[in-house]
């Protein structure tokens, strides 16, 4: 696993340095290049609530490269035999993303994340509190923007978090993540 996380990182580093040699350079600061966008979802059940507002800025390097970075905002409750479960997720992140082929994204996300929630059994046990605890996270993903014309899209990731701590707001498997881009 670290092998791929370091080939990872030095593609990165050698696609940001191919991208300096394009003829169609970037040169300096432009606003046409940031971006906004990041992750809204909601569920609802009747055993699950699961609420995901976790917006993003980030700038366009070159045709090649994006970063930026970010807020997560997740809260999740839950019922099962006996017991709810209420738990929450506030962090802050970066990201850096790799555009290989138009439209194509890799992206590696590392996360610090504050986690809290409490147990509330159905019998007489008293609640239980789950301490508050910081957890990092690494996500790596690989997906794709699906262009809505103008200078936004949906973007579609199949993502997991390599650092797999046991109190991670992600699971043990990868996920699906959708979200929107929009070019300031």
């Amino acid at each position: 696993m670290k092998n791929i996380i370091t080939i990872f990182f030095l593609s990165l580093i050698s696609v940001q340095l191919m991208a300096q040699d394009d003829d169609r350079g970037m040169g300096g600061f432009k606003r046409e290049n940031l971006f906004v966008g990041g992750n809204f979802g909601f569920s609802f059940g009747s055993n699950v609530t699961h609420l995901n507002l976790s917006p993003q800025i980030g700038y366009r390097v070159s045709r090649f490269f994006a970063a930026g970075a970010g807020v997560n905002g997740i809260y999740t409750s839950f019922k099962r035999g006996g017991y709810k479960e209420n738990y929450g997720v506030a962090g802050l992140n970066v990201f850096g993303r790799v555009f290989p082929i138009e439209n194509i994204i890799l992206q590696l996300q590392p996360e610090m994340n504050y986690t809290w929630g409490t147990l509330k059994y159905d019998d007489s046990r008293a609640d239980v509190k789950l301490d508050g605890k910081v957890v990092p996270s690494l996500i790596g993903g690989v997906g794709a923007v699906l262009p809505t014309g103008g200078r936004g899209g949906f973007m579609i990731m199949l993502q997991y978090d390599i650092l797999q701590n046991a109190r991670s707001p992600y699971s043990n498997r990868p996920f699906v993540n959708i979200g929107y881009v929009v070019g300031l």
